[in-house]
């Protein structure tokens, strides 16, 4: 265990913000789980069969296939229909149907989302996965959505675990797990054009084919996106900021993915994914504080994946899978300042970047007797990152990681069902950690089960959190400042989490309910500090450490309600309560405010006449404190209209929509600088 003496020194300030407590709401929520599974057992005698058959059933909460209502921790469901209503085109904008969640754009054409609080520029909270390919980044731990090549009509499903899953995912699954699960090649037969137009630059093309047979099919897909998200210029802001000015984020970005699915045998099938993009960016702003200058104004993204998984069924109690992947990702970006001026001379900037990950796992399902099945397997990895400029060396820093986990799901009886499980992981920072989780539902009547839960997870330092020396050179390359030193070696951030859980199905009223109490406390929180100041022009110096404990508390409430085959209504609210402990005042002042106190959104589609369709979006975000690089951001509410229309004209099926976003009021992203203000766009699909 390493340790930091100044930590033993630290001046801690604690703000306050007083929450009601576990001990009020849990009888609440069990009291209130009777009521309701009582008001379905009056509406209809049925039994557990008839809601199995209208459930969700969720693959990524344990590594088993369950219904949402028999899964070990919260979970929500974004299906394909409400990927195509909602209107969005970014990826990362569909978090915005979870509760809890935050999304934002940064700068620098990077995407950043907050869970509950904590979001900085770069997410590194989370485990993302891509059809079981983890694709954060192993130097600042956030994910690339920009230059993920992956085109938004080829999701089938996204499903998001509301909470540490560290006992089935790792390191990386510290608050929330998002899988993103494509469709597979066999259900997009035949070809597919898809086109955008729209104001703030706003263009897409995608263009998709595929075929096979019953043994062999393939799909391949290429895109060209093209964005502008926020308005160019500042003016509003104060004169001693040096912040009006002109900003750019505009992105240009290509791609091409395509997947092989192989039925090698009755109990035997092999899949294959390729994914190439390259990304063509503008970024930097034109202001007048003169460090502006150090900022390059184009940036250049390579990205690519190769991804092999083998499924063998052996028996109908038992069936593994073999998976491998290769992912790199390359990001480029130069500029030369003169800084004459402020005593530093010619600058050069360097901002590449390459980072690479290696992946092999093994998974095996296993049903002992009716009653009692599990889950088991291993992964290896290797992660490298090479970044002459945040690393002040040419070399690559690598690492490797192992992990082992297991988890059991036995019946104990029609109404009880016990889980539990954990990972066994060995970092190359961090050593060995074992993150436990153990899981029970109650069912209180068919379709309607109360869930208690704790789990453990960890989260190692990044590569750049742990090593980071980021410098600028003048043109001899001699080191003319630091903006960031390495750390003294950290410790991972550990995190406890508690949480009673309520699910509820009502047949007859085609209504879906999920409610959430939680209560977390994060330690060895990792937060970026002022290190020893030498610089010669910059202001401030950086490095990380770990600097306390943070105490989150709260609830979220989702629904599905879904009365006719017309309308379809999916809502969430959530309420958070935050408070810091540690030895940085700023941190103890910005934390608590990280997370909007109260966050809801819902989205409404109604099939009208003749194909027509219109759907309405609405979100409300109270006022949050983005952490390190962002600002405190005003609350907001935004209010987006679809209408569309489905027909099919010659043996072609078309889909044609126009989209109102943010049809209200301008709102702030992340920085008070990035200005998201009212657009409009056109998408015009056809299928044959």
């Amino acid at each position: 265990m390493r340790s930091k003496a100044g930590a033993q020194r630290r001046h801690v300030m604690i703000v306050r913000r007083t929450p009601p407590t576990m001990l009020h709401v849990v009888p609440m929520a069990l009291l209130l789980g009777g009521l309701l599974a009582g008001s379905g057992r009056a509406m209809a005698q049925v039994t557990e069969s008839d809601f199995l058959d209208e459930l969700p059933v969720v693959l990524s909460v344990s590594r088993l296939s369950q219904p949402v209502h028999e899964a070990p921790a919260a979970v929500t469901i974004i299906d394909h229909e409400m990927i195509r209503t909602s209107g969005f085109r970014d990826i990362p904008e569909l978090l915005r149907l979870v509760p809890g969640f935050s999304v934002a754009y940064t700068r620098k054409n990077t995407w950043t989302a907050g869970y509950h609080g904590l979001g900085d520029a770069y997410s590194r909270r989370f485990q993302v996965l891509v059809d079981g390919r983890s694709i954060y980044s192993p130097h600042y731990g956030a994910v690339y959505w920009t230059d993920l090549p992956l085109a938004i009509d080829d999701i089938e499903r996204i499903e998001v675990v509301r909470g540490p899953n560290a006992a089935i995912y790792g390191a990386n699954a510290f608050v929330a797990v998002i899988n993103i699960i494509t469709k597979t090649a066999a259900q997009v037969p035949g070809a597919l054009v898809s086109l955008q137009a729209g104001e703030q630059d706003m263009r897409g093309l995608t263009v998709r084919h595929g075929g096979g047979d019953a043994d062999l099919r393939y799909r391949l897909t290429a895109s060209v996106q093209q964005r502008d998200r926020f308005e160019q210029d500042v003016t509003f802001k104060s004169v001693a900021s040096g912040d009006n000015g002109r900003y750019f984020e505009a992105t240009q970005t290509y791609f091409v993915n395509g997947r092989l699915d192989r039925q090698l045998a009755p109990d035997s099938d092999l899949m294959a994914q390729f994914g190439v993009s390259s990304g063509d960016w503008r970024a930097g702003r034109q202001a007048a504080n003169p460090l502006a200058v150090l900022e390059p104004t184009e940036q250049d993204s390579r990205a690519f994946y190769l991804q092999l998984a083998y499924h063998k069924v052996e028996s109908p109690q038992r069936e593994w899978r073999v998976q491998a992947y290769h992912a790199q990702n390359r990001f480029d970006a130069d500029t030369q300042a003169d800084l004459t001026g402020l005593g530093a001379g010619l600058v050069t900037v360097d901002q590449y970047l390459m980072q690479t990950r290696s992946n092999l796992e093994v998974q095996v399902n296993e049903q002992w007797t009716p009653h009692l099945r599990g889950v088991w397997g291993g992964e290896v990895r290797q992660e490298t990152v090479k970044s002459p400029q945040n690393y002040n060396s040419g070399k690559t820093v690598r690492g490797e990681l192992a992990r082992a986990f297991g988890n059991l799901e036995w019946r104990l009886n029609e109404h009880v069902l016990l889980q539990g499980g954990a990972m066994l992981e060995h970092h190359f920072y961090t050593g060995a950690d074992v993150s436990p989780r153990a899981a029970v539902n109650f069912t209180l009547a068919p379709g309607h089960v109360i869930r208690l839960g704790v789990s453990r997870a960890y989260r190692s330092p990044t590569f750049f959190e742990e090593e980071g020396n980021q410098v600028f050179v003048l043109q001899s390359g001699a080191v003319v400042d630091s903006e960031t030193v390495p750390s003294e070696g950290l410790e991972p951030e550990r995190v406890v989490s508690r949480e009673i859980g309520y699910v509820g199905n009502w047949r007859a009223l085609h209504l879906e309910l999920d409610m959430r109490l939680y209560r977390d406390r994060i330690t060895d929180f990792i937060g970026q500090i002022r290190a020893p100041d030498e610089a010669t022009y910059k202001p401030k110096v950086f490095t990380f450490d770990n600097i306390g404990t943070i105490d989150s508390q709260g609830g979220e409430i989702q629904l599905r309600w879904r009365p006719t085959q017309l309308l379809d209504v999916s809502a969430h609210f959530a309420r958070v309560f935050l408070r810091a402990d540690t030895s940085r005042e700023n941190y103890n002042e910005d934390i608590p405010q990280s997370a909007p106190r109260n966050n809801w959104g819902m989205l409404a589609s109604y099939r009208l006449a003749s194909g027509w369709e219109t759907s309405l979006g609405v979100w409300r975000t109270d006022a949050m404190k983005w952490l390190t690089e962002g600002d405190l951001t005003e609350a907001y509410t935004r209010v987006d209209l679809r209408l569309a229309r489905r027909w099919k004209w010659q043996g072609y099926d078309l889909d044609a929509a126009l989209v109102g976003q943010n049809l209200g009021n301008d709102y702030q992203e992340f920085r008070d600088t990035n200005v998201f203000s009212r657009r409009v766009y056109g998408s015009l699909s056809v299928a044959w």
